[in-house]
């Protein structure tokens, strides 16, 4: 996509146990950038009751929760331009994901962008949309990740990996600077990095730095 067509329509997919950072690290900058050009915003759940960070298994003493905009059942895919999937603990228990991965089932290949963070590429990859794709992940939790994706074509040295309209990225923090990336190629370099600068955040603009591999 040129920057004459600029995606505008975003929206997350959320599930108990996501973290908190892989969607409000990009979520912010998406903000930041409305301030200067119109964008829509969707928040996805299985249900309408509010997504807490805590989900089955992840044994946090505090959390927050988001309150969503629609249902898996009811998400306006023809209205998103770009979904963002996070990764979290809650990936780890099938109750926490089921219904996030059969919901990127049917909306993967119909959206025009899919960008993961952290552990969301092992929810890609369970669904089958990372098959034959180049993607990362979280390098703490890079065995379990790739076990989930036989298919997908692991990048391990990798802060983010873009493969046409797939971007994943690796732990937490790599969200940001994925999504600072994904606007500059979109935006223009300029717009990315005035946002940055906006926000006093350093940038990793080589996607094959990782501290962490």
């Amino acid at each position: 996509m040129s920057t004459s067509e600029k995606p505008t329509r975003f929206a997350v997919a959320l599930f108990p146990g996501f973290q908190a950072l892989d969607v409000f690290g990009p979520l912010d900058i998406l903000n930041m950038l409305s301030r200067i050009t119109p964008l829509t915003f969707h928040v996805l759940a299985e249900t309408l009751t509010p997504v807490s960070t805590q989900g089955l298994g992840t044994k946090h003493t505090i959390s927050q929760s988001v309150v969503p905009t629609h249902t898996f059942a009811d998400a306006p895919l023809d209205d998103i331009d770009v979904l963002l999937v996070p990764g979290g603990f809650g990936t780890r228990n099938p109750v926490n994901v089921d219904p996030v991965v059969e919901f990127l089932r049917r909306a993967g290949p119909k959206v025009k962008y899919l960008l993961t963070v952290c552990t969301g590429s092992a929810l890609a990859a369970m669904a089958g949309v990372l098959d034959g794709k180049r993607a990362t992940s979280n390098k703490m939790e890079w065995d379990w990740v790739t076990q989930q994706g036989p298919n997908v074509k692991w990048v391990h040295k990798a802060r983010w990996v873009a493969d046409e309209k797939v971007w994943t990225s690796s732990g937490v923090t790599a969200g940001m600077d994925m999504m600072y990336a994904f606007l500059g190629e979109h935006y223009g370099e300029d717009v990315a990095r005035d946002l940055a600068q906006a926000a006093e955040y350093v940038r990793n603009t080589d996607s094959t730095v990782d501290t962490f591999a």
